[in-house]
C-alpha cells in the first residue's frame, strides 16, 4: 500500500498516535539566549518560537493528541503553549499537555530523554495510544509525521528513526546510523569520532533526528527496561537504539523532499552562530523554509499588533528595510535596515544603520547606533551612537562574540534587565 496514495490509512494512524515533544532543554550553547528560557522557547523566524515548528507539524500532519515535555526554565515555554495552542477541542479527544518534571515516579527530575517518557508511562497508559511518536522540541523543519508512521507500519518496525544525511564533521555531533539494504539499523554510534558513512557514499552519514515511532507495548517494556538497569543514562540514542537494534526490529526513515528527492530542510539552531544564519536564511527570495506557504502554516501566539510603520523621508534620514523581514508593531523612524530580521515591537530610531542583523522582539536601537553581524535579545535598549559588529576585540569586552564573529547581545551586558517571560 502506497500511503501517499490513501490519505484514510494514513489519518487513521495519526488519529490512533499519541505525539511527546521534549522541551526540557537547556540549549546551552545558545549561550546568554537560554539563560532564562528553555532552548525551544527562544524566538525564530519573527513571530515564532522554536517549539511551533514541532507542534505544528503535528497539526498540519493531523496529530492531536501532543504531550510537551518540560523542565528547565520553562515558565516563558509553558505561558506561549498555553496562549498559543489553546485552540484544540478537549471535547473531541484533542489537547496539548504541559508535561512538566514532577516526580511521578521517583523523586528525580528528569534525568534522560527516555526517563523524562519513563515518568510519564502512567499518563501514556490513561491516553492508550497505539503508536507514540517522539520529537525532538529544538529543531526547525517541515515534516509531514504521517508518512513516516504509515512506513513504520507497513515495515513491521518495532522502533521507526528518523534520520537525515549529514557530512562526516556534523555527524560527530549526532546518533549515526548504519543500515542494510532494506533500511534496518545494524549499528547505532552517539556523537562517534570516525562515523560510518551512509551506504554507498563516502562523505555523508545517516544522522538521527531525534525523532521516534513506537509501537505503544514496546516502548513501555523498553522504558521499564531501561529504568531497571543499572548504570544506564536513561537516554533514547545511548541507551534504548543500542540496546534493542539486535533483538528487534528497528527502521530508518530518510527525512528527503518527495517533491525533488533530495535533503529536506532540517536545521539544528544550537549554536547563535547557526541561529543567525538560519534565521537570515529566511530573508532569501526563495528560502530553503518558505514561511509564505499556506499549505504548511506554522502556527503560534503573537499579540495582535499595529502593522510596521517606516517613517520620515529626507535624503538623510529616510526610514526604510531593504531586504528584510519586518514584524508587526516596528517602527523604523528614519533609518536604515538592511538584510535583517526584525521581530515584533523592534523600534529603530533616526541615522541609525542595522545590517545583517536578528533584532528580537520589544528592542529599541537608539539615534545614530550602526550595527551589523548581530542577534539582539529581546527587551535591549541599545543607547544612542552605540557601533556593534565593526572592531571584534571592542565588541569581545562588552558582549558576547561568537567563532564565526556575530556579536550576542542581551540585557545584562549594558546593565539592563529583560523581561524573557514573555
Amino acid at each position: 500500500m502506497n500511503p501517499e496514495q490513501d490519505p484514510r490509512f494514513v489519518s487513521r494512524l495519526t488519529r490512533n498516535t499519541l505525539a511527546l515533544i521534549l522541551a526540557g532543554g537547556r540549549g546551552s550553547r545558545l549561550r546568554h539566549l537560554t539563560a532564562w528560557r528553555a532552548k525551544p522557547a527562544v524566538p525564530f523566524g519573527g513571530k515564532f518560537r522554536i517549539v511551533d515548528f514541532p507542534l505544528s507539524n503535528c497539526i498540519n500532519s493531523g496529530i492531536r493528541r501532543i504531550g510537551v515535555l518540560t523542565q528547565y526554565k520553562s515558565h516563558s515555554l509553558n505561558l506561549h503553549i498555553q496562549r498559543g495552542w489553546g485552540f484544540l477541542r478537549g471535547e473531541f479527544g484533542e489537547f496539548v499537555e504541559l508535561l512538566p518534571a514532577q516526580q511521578r515516579i521517583e523523586a528525580n527530575w528528569y534525568e534522560g530523554t527516555a526517563d523524562a517518557v519513563y515518568q510519564n508511562l502512567d499518563i501514556l497508559r490513561n491516553h492508550n495510544p497505539e503508536f507514540v511518536l517522539v520529537l525532538a522540541g529544538d529543531h526547525i523543519y517541515r515534516m509531514d509525521y504521517g508518512t513516516m508512521i504509515a512506513q513504520h507500519v507497513e515495515s513491521g518496525a518495532d522502533m521507526t528513526v528518523g534520520c537525515i544525511e549529514v557530512d562526516l564533521k556534523t555527524a560527530r555531533e549526532y546518533g549515526v546510523m548504519s543500515v542494510d539494504d532494506d533500511g534496518r539499523v545494524r549499528e547505532f554510534q552517539e556523537k562517534p569520532q570516525n562515523p560510518i558513512p551512509a551506504p554507498g557514499q563516502t562523505d555523508r552519514a545517516l544522522a538521527s533526528m531525534g525523532i521516534y515511532v513506537f509501537n505503544r507495548g514496546f516502548l513501555f517494556e523498553q522504558l521499564i527496561r531501561d529504568s531497571d538497569t543499572p548504570g544506564s543514562s536513561h537516554d533514547f540514542g545511548k541507551d534504548i537504539i543500542p540496546e534493542v537494534i539486535e533483538k528487534y526490529r528497528v527502521i530508518a526513515f530518510p527525512f528527503r523532499d518527495a517533491e525533488k528527492g533530495v535533503q529536506a530542510y532540517w536545521r539544528d539552531v544550537g549554536t547563535i552562530d547557526a541561529f543567525w544564519r538560519s534565521n537570515l536564511e529566511l530573508i532569501g527570495v526563495t528560502p530553503e523554509l518558505n514561511l509564505y506557504d499556506q499549505t504548511w502554516p506554522i502556527w503560534t501566539y503573537q499579540e495582535q499588533l499595529p502593522p510596521a510603520k517606516f517613517i520620515f523621508d529626507d535624503e538623510d534620514r529616510r526610514g526604510m528595510a531593504v531586504d528584510s523581514m519586518v514584524s508587526g508593531g516596528c517602527i523604523i523612524s528614519g533609518s536604515l535596515v538592511r538584510h535583517s530580521l526584525l521581530f515584533s515591537n523592534v523600534r529603530v530610531n533616526s541615522y541609525a544603520t542595522v545590517e545583517n542583523t536578528v533584532v528580537l522582539p520589544d528592542v529599541d536601537i537608539g539615534r545614530k547606533c550602526r550595527i551589523k553581524n548581530a542577534v539582539i535579545d529581546r527587551g535591549v535598549r541599545i543607547p544612542e551612537g552605540t557601533v556593534i559588529g565593526e572592531d571584534k576585540a571592542a565588541d569581545a569586552d562588552r558582549f558576547y562574540v561568537t567563532p564565526g564573529g556575530v556579536v550576542l547581545v542581551v540585557p545584562a551586558m549594558l546593565g539592563q534587565t529583560g523581561n524573557y517571560v514573555r
